[in-house]
Parts: structure tokens; sequence; C-alpha cells
């Protein structure tokens, strides 16, 4: 009885397991002919990753596959994102959708729309293609960018290469296209010291310069069975004559160009270039012109092409160099020659084979003609040619992801360097800019309109709070720093707070780095220059609502540690996503709650700063260990003097004179009220004693010299 009902129970399980995988399976067609309406046929692809062939008239027409199972590359919340890609046989991406994430930035910020809209961009883009994510002005030469998502940029990298790299495995796996023709390596250089001289007959035999000998048999064989068969067909005699004879040389390399163009000439050629750029000399004799009578001029010349792998290249008009008389003597008769320059977006490898193809066309009618192409293949001779190791395909590319970020951004990184050193050179001279407050404050104030314009609405380096949370989650899980730079401007801002956090406290992120603290601090200077009036709690109170940020940021850090995507929902009391990440562009529930926080602002100096900022909370703990303390204070400071105190705009001194390192801005106010003499009572009391020094010294010289007895001089 008891083996019957487990064998009852391991039938129906049974069952139930086919049901659900044919459900998944027929799910997945459906999802399928989603992106191929047009398939006759779909199902599932042979091999150890899964993607569902798609058919049409019994060929593989395309794949659609999971990212995940390709390329489950962690993005900004340590997971990755999957998307369902479609791709064709060309190798063309056709179609993509996000299926799952836990990117805690879309989750609360960013529509979905806007992450859809992204994905889109990658239709039409081929496996064979150099992407990258546009986060540059200056964007490089070779590379098709998509435009990014403000506010996600790490997650929208890390999605573009993700497609990339899971469309070239799919495409290889599947057998859709050959393992090298998704090479990704950079291309090889020429070896400048390689010269040797050599004649014509030596550089065919190295396989320098070669050769493609057509006769006009061989055309006419070409057009057999096309309506342009009998045109322009060779008589029996004829057959055997030479209808081109086509040279094509590589002139880079030191010992083809030089020998062939001479040194000058060969000198001329390589200024012209610019880097990534290759010239290429066609060479030909006979009835046939590779060039052709009609070109036009801004055409292109269509007789022509190089093909190298699964890549085309045809040249323009721009294209073409005129060439100059050789500088060989033992040159065959060449009647046309010309040189053709390949530019860098395309790529070109110069140590990679290659071919030459030649179109040959007949006309048979008024409007209709057919041709047909022949070949001249050409294998570089290596040892002129520094050659990268080429990378395997799942290395993915020959350079992590982040160094490519960190190239884009490279303006970015500077401006913002030369902003964090400046910023190194006012703490560092503090004092000497304290006692020179007429420079010091719109030094201030320039730099902070920078922290907003720049650092916050430019760069989206607005630090937050989920920061944190996200460090303290891949600490203790798999940490990588590879999450970490790949927000270039992010990374250099949290090494920057890190260090000053040793050095100087909580204070430089909170008054002069934080956008949204820049914001509130601007906007109250207004309103103190237009005699708003201010309203300030008493101390003690004021003493007491400090708590509250370390209590928020208490329960934001209990959250985080069983859900991050919910601590990311509940750290939107942080008005910085919306003032600043996504310039205002949400909705009016959050752009109320931010713009009621700057309009308290005007009243209140940086309230949302002093009591509830859980960010600032959260620097404040780790800035205990501070190593030195820079704000001087005179032992009268508290008692009896409170002129610092009560001009404290943050409220970080104590009724006594201590500054709470916990609570200062750095604004450095006070440093200038500590060096003023004409306001600081200390420093007023050294003024006068020196100025009283210095009547005295000079009542006594004036003195001796009344004293002095004259002299009578006699003649």
């Amino acid at each position: 009885m008891m083996i019957q009902r487990l064998l009852q129970s391991f039938l129906l399980g049974l069952v139930a397991t086919v049901f659900s995988l044919n459900a998944v399976s027929e799910t997945g067609k459906e999802e399928a002919k989603a992106f191929f309406p047009d398939a006759d046929r779909v199902g599932a692809m042979s091999g150890d990753k899964p993607a569902m062939g798609v058919y049409q008239d019994g060929e593989l027409a395309g794949l659609v596959f999971e990212t995940v199972d390709y390329a489950p590359i962690p993005a900004y919340s340590g997971k990755p994102v999957n998307m369902r890609i479609g791709l064709n046989g060309e190798g063309e991406i056709i179609g993509g959708e996000i299926l799952e994430h836990s990117e805690p930035i879309v989750l609360t910020g960013i529509p979905e729309k806007k992450m859809d809209e992204f994905v889109d961009q990658y239709v039409g883009k081929s496996i064979h293609d150099r992407m990258r994510v546009g986060l540059s002005s200056s964007r490089r030469e070779g590379y098709d960018y998509v435009d990014a998502v403000s506010g996600a940029t790490v997650t929208v990298v890390v999605m573009g290469d993700t497609i990339m790299r899971a469309a070239r495995k799919a495409a290889v796996s599947h057998g859709l296209v050959a393992e090298d023709a998704v090479d990704v390596r950079e291309p090889a250089t020429v070896k400048t010291n390689t010269y040797e001289q050599a004649g014509w007959e030596t550089l065919r035999e190295q396989g320098a310069i070669s050769k493609r000998h057509l006769t006009r048999g061989q055309v006419d064989d070409a057009f057999e069975g096309t309506e342009a068969e009998d045109v322009d067909k060779a008589p029996k005699r004829a057959r055997d004559d030479t209808f081109i004879n086509l040279y094509a040389t590589y002139l880079n390399t030191p010992t083809t160009g030089r020998n062939l163009l001479g040194q000058e000439h060969y000198n001329q050629l390589m200024d012209r270039l610019e880097d990534g750029e290759h010239a290429i000399m066609l060479m030909a004799d006979g009835r046939y012109s590779f060039k052709g009578t009609g070109f036009v001029r801004g055409g292109i010349f269509d007789r022509i092409q190089i093909n190298q792998r699964d890549s085309s290249i045809q040249f323009r008009d721009s294209d073409l160099v005129r060439a100059p008389d050789f500088a060989l003597e033992d040159t065959p008769t060449i009647s046309e020659k010309d040189i053709f320059i390949v530019r860098e977006q395309n790529r070109f490898d110069p140590a990679a084979p290659w071919e030459l193809q030649l179109r040959v066309r007949r006309q048979y009618g008024a409007l209709d003609s057919t041709f047909v192409n022949f070949t001249l293949d050409y294998q570089p001779v290596q040892e002129w040619f520094n050659i990268p190791e080429r990378k395997a395909l799942s290395d993915g590319s020959d350079q992590p992801l982040w160094v490519s970020v960190w190239q884009d951004r490279q303006i970015q990184i500077g401006v913002l360097g030369a902003g964090l050193g400046l910023l190194v050179f006012i703490l560092l001279f503090q004092d000497w800019l304290a006692k020179r407050p007429r420079l010091l404050h719109p030094l201030r104030i320039g730099f902070l309109i920078y922290t907003v314009v720049f650092i916050g609405w430019y760069a989206l380096a607005q630090l937050s709070v989920v920061n944190i949370f996200t460090f303290t989650n891949a600490v203790f899980t798999d940490f990588s720093w590879t999450t970490f730079l790949m927000d270039p401007m992010m990374f250099i801002m949290w090494s920057f707070v890190a260090a000053t956090l040793l050095f100087w406290g909580r204070g430089v992120f909170c008054g002069w780095l934080c956008p949204f603290g820049a914001m509130q601090e601007l906007i109250n200077l207004a309103a103190r220059k237009l005699k708003i009036p201010q309203f300030d709690v008493p101390f003690a109170v004021h003493e007491r609502l400090w708590a509250l940020k370390y209590l928020i940021l208490l329960v934001l850090f209990g959250i985080s540690l069983q859900s991050l995507g919910a601590a990311e929902q509940y750290s939107e009391v942080e008005p910085f996503k919306t003032a600043v990440t996504l310039h205002w562009q949400r909705e009016w529930g959050f752009v109320l709650y931010a713009a009621l926080l700057l309009v308290i602002g005007i009243f209140n100096h940086k309230f949302y700063c002093r009591y509830l900022c859980p960010l600032g909370a959260g620097l404040a703990i780790p800035a205990r260990i501070r190593l030195f303390d820079w704000l001087k204070r005179h032992k009268e400071c508290g008692s009896p003097c409170q002129i610092c105190a009560n001009e404290c705009e943050i409220g970080a001194i104590h009724p006594d004179g201590r500054i709470n390192p916990n609570e200062c801005h750095y604004c450095l106010d006070c440093q200038v009220t500590y060096w003023d003499n004409q306001k600081c009572p200390p420093m007023i009391q050294k003024r006068k004693k020196r100025e009283k020094m210095a009547r005295t010294d000079a009542d006594d010289s004036k003195n001796k010299t009344n004293q002095i007895p004259a002299v009578e001089v006699t003649s």
C-alpha cells in the first residue's frame, strides 16, 4: 500500500513537471514569435546554453535567448539584469525586453519606460559593432553610441555590455556565426623599424603585393546563364586576352611604402593619416578600370570594396589620394594606380587577411544590368606588425568595462579633479584665507554654485545613504570593486570624502560637496540678503533634534539588511534623487516634498541637513576617528564670548564654546571671526595691546629725539 502511494505521488509529480516544462516551452515559443512573426517553426536549441531557435523555410533564421544564461554581469544592486534578446541570422538585434532586475534606482526613481527605451536603442545593432553608452561629450571614433539614462549610469552601462556580450556568445554557441567573426581584439599596429630595401618582385614574393589576373574568357564564363552573357563577349581568339591585371598592397608598412613611393612621398602620406587610418594602393592594367568612368563627385567607388571578416569597406571620393610615380624601376606596366584611405571607424586590422572585391557590371537593357564579383586575396606579412593577443570570447572585450567608462568621461573627471584640488587648497590654507574674508566668501559662493551645477546636475555625483548600504551589503556578500568603479564620478567623490573624514570630519562633504546642501545654503544666503526673517529654535531643542537623523539612519539600515530594494524605497526621505539626479522630473508628490524642504530652508538655515539627513548621520559616525582638529579656538570662547556660537548658522557651536565636529559643516565662518581683530574680543585685545605698544614705542622714540642736545657749530 505504501509503495503504491509513493508510486502515485511520483507519477503525479512527473506529470506536473512535464506539463510545467511544456507550458514554459510554449511560453518561450510565443515570446520568440513576437520577435519573429513570420517564423515557420520555433524550437529549443541543443547545447549547454538555452535558446529558442527560429526557423524560416527550414533554415535557422535567428535566436531568442535570455542574457542571464550567457552574461550574468552584476549591476549596481550586485545582481544581473536579465533581458530577452532576439537575434537574426546576420547577427543583428531585432528586439529586446527587460525580464527581471533588482536595481534600486529603477525600482523607485527611474520609470520602467525609460529603461525599455534604452534597450530599444540596440535594435538594429550588430554583434560586430563596438558599442558604448553615451557618457562622454567627446565620443571616440570607431564606436557606436547609445544614449544613457540620467540617474542610472551604472545600471545602463552594465545592461549595454550584457546585451552585446550575451548576443556574441549566443551567436557563437549555436552556430549563427563563427567565433573568429566576433573577434573584438584591438587591431594590430605597424612596426616602424622593419624597413628593408626591396624591389617589385621581392615584394611580390614576400606577399606584400597581391595580384589577380583576369582574362576576358574568365569574365565571360562568370556571366554565363545571366541576361548579360552575350554582352561584350570576347571572340574565341581573344578569350585569353587580359581583362585586368589587378594589384593591391598595404602602404603603412615601411618596407612596402618607402620602396614603392620613395621616402619623401611615404612620409607625406603617413603625415596625412590620422591615428587608426590605413593606406591601401590599388594598381591595374588592362581593358577594365577599377574606378570606372561613371564616378561622380561625392559618390562611392562602386566597383571596388574591401572585405575583412564580416565587415565591408567602401570608398568615397574623400578617401582617394592620387598616387605619385613609382620609386622602383622594375615595376610592370601599370596604367592605373590610386591610394585609398581606410578610416578609423572601420576598425580595419592590417595584420588580418582581407580581400579586394572587384565588381564587373554589364548592361543588357536601357535600365537593366547585372554584375559579378571577383576577389583578390591579401595575406599580410605578419612579421611587420605588433599583433595584440586575441582575447577569448568569454572575456567579452579587451579591457574591463569600467576602464572604458573612465576613458569616456575623462573631461568630467578632469573638471571634478580640479574642483577637489581647489577644495584641498582651501582646507590646507584655511587660516590664510580666513584672514582674508573678501577672498574667502566669494570663493565659497563660487564653489557652492560649482557643486550644484557641475557635481549635482551635470555629473550626477550626488552621494546618498543608499551608497553606504550598497557598500555594506557588498562587503558581506560578493564584494567587487568593479561595481563601484563603473561610475567614476561617484567613486572619486566617495574616495575623496573617505579621506577627508579622517582629516577634517563630516563637514567637508556636508558644507562643500553636497549639491542639495549647497542648494539650500545658496537659497538661504539670498533670503538673508533680502532681509527675510530667520526662525531658529532654542539650543536645547536644537540639540535634541539632531537625534532625528540618526534614528532615520538606524531604521533605513535595519531595512537594508533585509532588503536593499526596500531600503532604497524608504530612502526617499532624501530629496536628492528628485532635486538633483532626476532634475525635478518626477511625480508631483516627490517634487512637492523636495520643494517644501527648500522653502523651509529659506527661513531656517539648512533645516534638512541639520535634522533629517541620514547621509550626514552616516558620515558623522566614522568621522569621530578624525586625526586632526583644524578649527582654532580661544580660551575665552564660550566664557564669556558667545559671538561665534550666536553667529553659527548651523548651530554646531555649544554655549560653552565647543565645536561639535559631528554637526559642523566646515563653512569657516567661525575661523574668519577668530582672526578678525575688529570683532573677536581676544583678537581685539591683542590688537589694542599691539597698538598701545606701538604708540609707546613711537612716543619713546620722539622723546629721545627731543632730548638730543644741540651742537654749536663755529667757523
